[in-house]
């Protein structure tokens, strides 16, 4: 699809401003009154489809702060507020949620979608939300007054993509990007709703990508293993990596894509277990990273930042990358060795870095499907906690800081999300 000239924004000058569910409490049923002609069940009987026990409830960690029951089926997608103690979900139900984290009440219902949330995402200031959808729609939701944050009102609906497969929002501004089924890449500025680009380049679906941490570039990987490199001024590619080149070999599809803070390098992960190093600025590869199981697909991919600060532009060298394995590798880019290596029972579904405003940017938290998270120090290796409660796969994460507290999100398979004490 043709795409129009963008109009002038922040992306073109970087030095210029940019600017009550009610539940039913099992404690409140008087009495239990078996359908006629349907002999009651026995308890070993009473199983759901995700295999638990309609009435097993919650198993609240010792260090749960609160929970979230408002999805009528599995959470896909889930993710804290920048400053404030919110988080958004999305998933199964075609619905998503705003709700407190430290009350576990709803903000706000995120109604309109006629398929599964897959997608949720807060703006780099956190006064919008982005939901994107199976069914293809992407709609925003924005802050209402400045006085508090619990009202919020529906902005607008972009349309175009196909199902959509991840969204990520500029780091500096309400630009707001899209990776699509369709094998296409949607740019769109807000709060116009405006399209300033469509990426067309890839031959197979669009299933890892973002901004660079500096927001100056787009880089995103398909289906059928192109790693394509763009500047969000044109929509003709910077350079483009096809599966075809031998050192990168990637023809059974991109998984996922993470680049360093510098915005000078990214790490590339396959279906089939391959890490590839690439070198931004020249588009060529520079490293092959061996650790994961030949066949179990890289899901997530992270740079560790062990300075202080973990400002844009640093040099961190430290990444994890977590696979169907069941392992998190942790590699120094330096010297493209493996540290140490970290385990759960199952795949790992997701890897998120600690806030740096915590003071605890070197310790990540991964979810797995073994129903569990785990917290780690990604200088020893030490294990520093394990979060559990759900009762099926955990399906997304999200880490979040407010004054004092560091938490972290999950969502599950299970329908329920969690919150976690992450101040370790």
């Amino acid at each position: 699809m043709a795409a129009t000239q963008p109009p002038r924004t922040q992306l073109e000058d970087d030095d210029e401003q940019v600017e009550d569910e009610q539940f039913i409490d099992p404690n409140d049923v008087a009495e239990e009154v078996p359908l006629e002609g349907d002999a009651p069940m026995d308890e070993d009987e009473e199983e759901q489809a995700d295999g638990t026990k309609e009435d097993e409830e919650i198993q609240i960690d010792e260090n749960t702060i609160q929970h979230f029951e408002a999805h009528n089926g599995s959470v896909f997608c889930i993710a804290a507020h920048p400053t404030q103690p919110l988080a958004a979900s999305g998933g199964e139900d075609d619905l998503g949620y705003i709700w407190d984290v430290m009350h576990g009440e709803e903000v706000v219902k995120l109604t309109g979608h006629t398929d599964s949330i897959s997608s949720v995402e807060w703006s780099f200031d956190g006064e919008m939300v982005a939901t994107g959808g199976m069914d293809g729609r992407v709609r925003i939701w924005k802050r209402v007054g400045k006085q508090d944050w619990k009202t919020w009102t529906f902005l607008t609906e972009l349309q175009g993509p196909d199902e959509i497969t991840w969204l990520k929002w500029h780091p500096k501004g309400n630009v707001l990007l899209a990776g699509s089924n369709d094998a296409t890449v949607w740019l769109w500025q807000l709060p116009s709703g405006n399209t300033m680009q469509v990426f067309a380049g890839h031959e197979g679906p669009v299933q890892a990508g973002g901004f660079t941490p500096d927001g100056k570039r787009i880089i995103t990987g398909d289906a059928a293993g192109t790693l394509i490199f763009w500047d969000p001024r044109s929509s003709s590619p910077v350079w483009k990596i096809s599966p075809s080149d031998a050192r990168f070999g990637m023809g059974d599809g991109i998984t996922a894509i993470s680049t360093n803070l510098a915005s000078t390098m990214a790490v590339v992960g396959g279906a089939e277990g391959e890490l590839r190093v690439v070198n931004l600025a020249k588009g060529e590869v520079i490293g092959a990273l061996e650790g994961h199981k030949e066949g179990e697909s890289v899901e997530a991919i992270e740079f560790v930042d062990w300075s202080a600060t973990g400002a844009v532009g640093g040099t961190a060298s430290i990444v994890a990358t977590g696979a169907t394995d069941g392992k998190i590798c942790i590699w120094d880019l330096t010297t493209m060795k493996l540290r140490t290596t970290l385990t759960h029972n199952d795949s790992i579904t997701s890897i998120h870095v600690s806030p740096s405003s915590t003071g605890l940017g070197h310790h990540i938290t991964s979810s797995s499907s073994d129903k569990t998270l785990k917290t780690w120090d990604t200088r020893s290796g030490q294990l520093l906690a394990e979060h559990r409660g759900h009762r099926g796969p955990v399906l997304a994460a999200a880490v979040g800081a407010f004054q004092e507290y560091a938490y972290v999100l999950s969502a599950g398979d299970d329908g329920v999300c969690l919150v976690f004490d992450a101040k370790l």
